[in-house]
């Protein structure tokens, strides 16, 4: 066939190349994946406030030394620098998917003295290349399947990104816990060995017995251990956070003294936008639409192949003639290649590529559907915490007047010493246990932000 009538027939067949099937639309699969699982109009708590989910959620938990530990770990944290390579890695997978949709290229050529090693003195040059037209669109399958596995990675470094902050700021406020509760043992040691003091005067002045002084001194040592026990408990949630950073775990960080104040409501959206927003959900999509893509491309590939072929050559020799002394030649040509029998592989490529996109799919109805859980279950503790705290906020100021009324009437005689330990140890378990929950309330409140999908970053 002349040259200038394939390269018309090469035209023809481009031109009228089969459109690319669409990927399934975010409302298609919904109905496919979440059938029985439609979202309400609204979140079932209460404390839900009203207004789309806000971004920059870090700065209304915690102070800036906190935000400025999360910049660390997001610098030198090793899961992320592992998810950040996997970003990189489906960059290239996209360069090579998109290569095949061009030409390819190659060129040798070949030099040397009058003879060569094979002692043909053969010398010069030959150029190839070689274009398959993508009539049924595989390879463009493969491409657009390619940047669907891009896109997913990209959501689930996004993801990773959101994850390590929540992480570090869970963890700062355990280690913040600790240190608290390290400094309300210290309370209780300096109060049980004051009245351990208290005991044993009273007993060398006929007021008091023996037994005072051993019971004040049980309780002495009780407070000392569970001192030792919280101080190594505040050291191991340091290490934690430091791990976290990257950094050696020396238990050398300085937490917060205190915990800021939290927002009753938080804004949390529609439950309807929550699986548009979490990246997480938006990764399981993309990995529908990529299994999607591989299985029209395994499709594609029953089908007959095109392919356009070039060639170009100039070749001497210093030891004989060659018979086609017309240097350079070129050459050009088509090429069709049809799968007649194959015993079933083709067709089975096509059932394996449709199984694992029905797995993609099945896949993507787990993650949103735990990301609707997520979220129902950081609000229904958000709510019994925000009770919790306010009662035991009442329950600590009721022991601390009553533990300073029992010492008064310890110190005249009108009660006994069990007495006064049972109000002193009602006052510090109520104080730890206050502050038990204000720290699982602000874990609690990071835990409902990373389920709505906000940024922990402020998008101003």
């Amino acid at each position: 066939m002349p040259a200038y009538r394939l390269f018309a027939l090469a035209g023809v067949i481009t031109l009228h190349a089969c459109a690319l099937s669409p990927e399934p639309s975010s409302a298609k699969l919904q109905d496919e994946a979440l059938a029985n699982a439609r979202a309400p109009g609204a979140w079932s708590s209460p404390v839900t406030g009203p207004g789309d989910v806000e971004s920059g959620w870090l700065a209304k938990v915690a102070d800036p030394q906190l935000t400025a530990f999360v910049a660390e770990g997001l610098a030198y944290n090793a899961d992320l620098r592992m998810a950040a390579a996997r970003v990189e890695e489906a960059q290239a997978h996209v360069k090579v998917a998109g290569s095949q949709l061009f030409p390819a290229v190659a060129a040798a050529a070949r030099a040397g003295a009058h003879k060569s090693s094979d002692e043909t003195g053969l010398q010069g040059i030959i150029a190839t290349a070689s274009w398959e037209l993508d009539v049924w669109g595989r390879v463009r399958y493969g491409a657009r399947a390619s940047k669907d596995q891009l896109a997913a990675s990209e959501a689930d470094y996004k993801y990773a990104r959101q994850s390590l902050a929540a992480t570090v700021a869970k963890a700062w406020f355990l280690a913040t816990e600790a240190t608290l509760q390290q400094d309300i043992a210290t309370q209780a040691v300096s109060s049980a060995s004051a009245l351990w003091q208290l005991a044993q005067r009273r007993a060398q002045v006929g007021v008091g017995s023996e037994l005072d002084v051993a019971s004040a001194s049980v309780s002495l040592q009780t407070y000392r251990d569970s001192l030792v026990q919280i101080t190594l408990a505040r050291e191991e949630s340091l290490r934690a956070v430091e791990l976290l950073l990257g950094r050696f775990p020396a238990a050398q960080v300085a937490p917060a003294k205190e915990f800021q104040a939290l927002s009753t409501h938080v804004p949390a959206g529609l439950p309807s936008e929550l699986l548009e927003r979490r990246p997480d959900v938006i990764a399981a999509e993309k990995r529908v639409a990529a299994a999607f893509n591989l299985t029209e491309q395994a499709r594609a590939a029953r089908l007959p192949q095109f392919s356009l072929g070039a060639s170009g050559s100039a070749i001497s020799s210093d030891v004989f003639v060659l018979n086609d002394r017309n240097n350079p030649v070129w050459g050009i040509g088509g090429k069709v290649l049809a799968p007649i029998f194959t015993g079933g592989a083709l067709q089975g490529r096509v059932e394996i590529a449709t199984a694992e996109q029905q797995q993609a799919i099945a896949a993507y109805a787990g993650i949103a559907l735990k990301a609707f859980d997520d979220v129902e279950s950081a609000l229904a503790g958000e709510s019994a915490l925000q009770r919790r705290e306010m009662a035991l906020t009442l329950a600590v100021e009721d022991a601390e007047r009553a533990l300073a009324l029992a010492g008064k009437r310890y110190q005249i005689g009108s009660v006994d010493f069990r007495y006064v330990q049972q109000q002193q140890l009602s006052y510090y378990l109520a104080r730890m246990n206050l502050l038990q929950v204000q720290a699982e309330r602000h874990v609690q409140r990071v835990n409902l932000y990373l389920a709505l999908g906000g940024d922990f970053e402020s998008s101003t």
